[in-house]
C-alpha cells in the first residue's frame, strides 16, 4: 500500500519509514497539516499516519480539510491515548487511532485494517470511542464557530490543564494560551473555566482517562 506519514519529528517519521519499507511503500511525509494536505493531494496514498499534536492545528485540522471524496484512509499515531486527544480525532475522521508504543507487526495490522475500511483501537480507545458516540452529539454551529486550534485550547482547558500545560501540550506560548481561551469563552457565551467543563461534558467532548 501507499502510506503517507504526518508527523512533526523527523526522527520518528524516518523511524517508520525504516520499519515499513519491507511491507509498503512510503510515499511521502509531512510535519505540518498545510504540508500534509499537499502531500495527500500529491500522492493520493491508501492510507495516511496521522499524528495528533502537530504545530499550526494539530491532526484535527488536517482530517477536518481533507475532501469528502476520495479521501485516503487515516490512522491517527500519537504518543497520546487521553479521551481529549482520542474523541476529536474519531469524531474528525479517523478511521482509528493506535500510541506510538505499538510494535511493528501491530502496527502494520492496523494499517491493513483501516485500509480495508474497517476501525482499529485498542480496547482502552475503543470504549471512549464508545462513550462519546453514546453521549448528545456535540452542537455543530457553536464548535464550527472556534478555530481548529481553540477547539484543542478548548479539550485541554475542559480537563482541567493550567495555561503553562496547555501551552506546553500545544507548543505555543501562555499568552497565546491565554488569547484562545478569552475566544473560547466568547464564543460560547460562558463566563469560567467551570463553565467550560459542564459545557464539554454535557456534549460528550470529554470522557474518562
Amino acid at each position: 500500500m501507499r502510506i503517507v506519514v504526518v508527523d512533526d519529528h523527523h526522527l520518528f517519521r524516518a523511524g517508520v519509514r525504516a520499519e515499513l519499507a519491507p511491507h509498503h511503500e512510503v510515499v511521502g511525509e509531512a510535519a505540518t497539516p498545510a504540508r500534509a494536505l499537499a502531500v495527500i493531494a500529491e500522492t493520493q496514498p491508501d492510507v495516511v499516519l496521522l499524528d495528533v499534536h502537530l504545530p499550526e492545528g494539530g491532526g484535527v485540522s488536517v482530517l477536518e480539510a481533507l475532501p469528502r471524496e476520495g479521501t485516503p484512509k487515516v490512522l491517527a499515531l500519537s504518543v497520546s491515548d487521553a479521551a481529549e486527544d482520542v474523541v476529536p480525532m474519531i469524531r474528525a475522521g479517523a478511521l482509528g487511532y493506535v500510541t506510538k508504543t505499538i510494535d511493528t507487526s501491530e502496527l502494520l495490522d492496523a494499517i491493513s485494517t483501516v485500509a480495508a475500511g474497517e476501525a482499529c483501537f485498542s480496547p482502552r480507545l475503543a470504549a471512549f470511542v464508545l462513550q462519546a458516540f453514546s453521549a448528545p452529539a456535540p452542537e455543530k454551529n457553536e464548535l464550527e464557530s472556534l478555530t481548529p486550534r481553540e477547539r484543542e485550547v478548548l479539550h485541554h482547558l475542559a480537563r482541567g490543564y493550567a495555561y503553562k500545560r496547555i501551552a506546553q501540550r500545544l507548543g505555543i506560548s501562555d499568552r497565546t494560551v491565554e488569547t484562545h481561551v478569552g475566544n473560547v469563552l466568547r464564543k460560547l457565551q460562558l463566563s469560567s473555566r467551570h463553565e467550560v467543563s459542564h459545557w464539554a461534558a454535557q456534549r460528550g467532548l470529554v470522557n474518562g482517562d
